[in-house]
């Protein structure tokens, strides 16, 4: 299996389980690619608050889901040592938010990844980095050097 087929299946067998993602939060995947994602999602009225623009718990969370398919990407578990989201301009009802995951580095059992959160404009909504850990397991079963 090539690096590109083992991270589409990763990406399609995170994505049936993940219901957060589909079903709560109304996010798509674009892509899935070793290190790489790029996900997206409709800013619908669930997502506003009081300011009636997109809560920012749900860009964190279409950024940190990104983030998950891009580290998890090589079929070994991955989960979040830590991150952090900076903020840079609202999203608003009817914007489509796109996130853009890359893998900057990936040293033994870390990883840090950068996501990047743009509308449809291309205009940068937020930048999110996170560190990954390796833990025991696959997404999905597969000999261990295949």
């Amino acid at each position: 299996m090539s690096p590109e087929e083992r991270a589409t299946k990763v990406g399609e067998s995170m994505f049936a389980a993940d219901v957060a993602a589909r079903e709560t939060m109304g996010i798509e995947i674009v892509s899935v690619a070793p290190g790489r994602a790029v996900l997206r999602m409709a800013v619908k009225p669930l997502h506003l608050n009081g300011h009636q623009i997109c809560h920012g718990g749900f860009i964190f969370t279409l950024a940190d889901t990104t983030f998950a398919y891009a580290c998890n990407s090589h079929n070994k578990n991955a989960v979040a040592a830590g991150c952090s989201i900076e903020f840079l301009r609202p999203g608003h009802e009817g914007d489509v938010l796109t996130c853009e995951g890359v893998e900057q580095t990936l040293q033994g059992r870390h990883g840090i990844y950068d996501m990047k959160v743009s509308n449809q404009k291309g205009e940068v909504i937020a930048m999110f980095r996170g560190k990954s850990a390796v833990i025991p397991g696959q997404i999905f079963p597969e000999e261990v050097g295949a």
